[in-house]
């Protein structure tokens, strides 16, 4: 990874990890779904508020590493405002982006070059293996939940 995109990866996941956003419960959510981690304890409750097919409002309660509560927090920033397609579209090109090589999500669809790049953030990921399932986590969930499963676990990833 280039230096300036590894400092700024480390950035970001101390800013999310010691200030997620959206880490509470909201009354209004109509769908949700738990994602766990028993390998390392990172656990997260992902709630969406989905009308006419918009993701609303998203937040997540729970605890996890920083990497995972870094993830979720950009999730929730990334994903609100989009459509339950659009939501589905950036799930599949965050698990890309942390799991294949550079090559493989050259193309990356119909996600706006805004997104992407905060996506990339994340990518750095990859060098560590054993971390993409914490950064993976959170993403699991709101997939779950859009889907009305009620849960998300290590096995699905």
């Amino acid at each position: 990874m280039m230096d300036d995109l590894r400092e700024l990866y480390q950035e970001v996941i101390l800013d999310h990890g010691k200030h997620p956003r959206n880490f509470r419960h909201p009354d209004e959510s109509n769908r949700q779904a738990k994602g766990e981690n028993p390998m390392c304890g990172d656990r997260f409750m992902v709630y969406l508020t989905v009308k006419d097919g918009v993701v609303e409002d998203v937040a997540f309660q729970g605890r996890g590493c920083a990497i995972s509560t870094a993830s979720a927090s950009m999730m929730t920033e990334l994903v609100r405002g989009k459509t339950a397609e659009e939501a589905e579209t950036l799930f599949q090109t965050f698990h890309d982006l942390c799991t294949k090589d550079d090559e493989d999500h050259a193309d990356h669809g119909p996600v706006d070059d805004e997104t992407m790049e905060k996506l990339m953030v994340m990518s750095g990921v990859r060098q560590f293996p054993v971390r993409v399932k914490c950064a993976t986590l959170a993403w699991h969930a709101m997939n779950a939940a859009l889907h009305g499963q009620d849960a998300a676990s290590s096995d699905s990833f």
